[in-house]
């Protein structure tokens, strides 16, 4: 079989302010439609054979939209959709979906709670705990502050995979990593815990961003999980803010170009097939 190559990370929408609330008034570029006819070019452009749709909207009608999405686009071959982990009917609700094989785990956009203990509330990690059970992932979206809890996170739940989305959004634009790189190295200790390199242009420097502004946060990451528990993921079109997709693509390519076949293979189809089990 031939190799696949993976976008583990994008989104797709309708545009609607009322459902993409997150979008303030300097992401204007993102107030309109992205769907799979403007992504399979770019995918294409790049040599990737597919991707993982991840959810941009927190209600159970986002499944159902990239469910739809999914059907009609062979390319996109996994979802990372939305349920209430909170819910006394969650593992009603985890049964239901258990029977949409392009379903392949569930996020909580933890860093846009007021509670920087969201994580370790009782309800939000009984439905954590039930994940496991019926074979679903779970994608951690965190800033650095919330890594210590992560760490308690991911102890709890030593079988259940989990992968950090963005890098835990590293403080690119100051280069203030110490903190940083010491929570997420305990986190990254925890074999069960994978990390997707993506979303780096959009902490950086929007407008001056360079090549080398990431090299040591991959460099960081990569030592930290080793060459198993990497993905590549475009985090599009939210990397559109400040970048390309190409550019996006180019910018991680051009880091691992020096690693072997076999290891690049790894990070940009191999892991996130297997994580996904895509």
């Amino acid at each position: 079989m031939m190799p696949q190559f993976m976008d583990a990370h994008q989104h797709f929408w309708h545009y609607d302010p009322a459902k993409h609330v997150w979008m303030n008034e300097n992401m204007g570029v993102l107030k309109k439609d992205y769907l799979p006819n403007d992504l399979a070019p770019l995918l294409k452009n790049c040599g990737l054979d597919g991707c993982v749709a991840v959810q941009a909207n927190q209600a159970e009608e986002e499944n159902d939209f990239l469910l739809n999405l999914a059907a009609k686009n062979d390319f996109i071959r996994g979802i990372v959709g939305w349920v209430d982990l909170q819910s006394e009917r969650v593992e009603e609700r985890l049964r239901y979906y258990k029977q949409f094989d392009k379903i392949k785990g569930f996020r909580h956009v933890i860093h846009d709670e007021a509670d920087v203990e969201f994580m370790l509330r009782p309800v939000f990690l009984r439905g954590v705990g039930l994940l496991k059970k019926y074979g679903f992932t779970y994608d951690i979206l965190i800033f650095p502050k919330h890594l210590p809890n992560t760490l308690k996170l991911v102890k709890a739940f030593p079988e259940q995979p989990f992968v950090i989305d963005h890098m835990a959004k590293p403080p690119i634009k100051n280069g203030h990593t110490q903190q940083w790189q010491k929570t997420l190295k305990a986190v990254a200790a925890r074999e069960n815990v994978s990390c997707k390199i993506s979303g780096m242009v959009t902490e950086a420097d929007w407008k001056h961003w360079k090549q080398a502004d990431f090299t040591p946060y991959m460099c960081e990451v990569v030592e930290m999980f080793g060459i198993d528990r990497i993905m590549y993921g475009s985090d599009w079109p939210v990397c559109t803010l400040t970048a390309t997709y190409e550019d996006v693509f180019s910018t991680v390519k051009h880091y691992f170009s020096t690693f072997s076949p076999s290891e690049q293979q790894k990070f940009f189809g191999e892991n996130a097939t297997n994580f996904y089990n895509l």
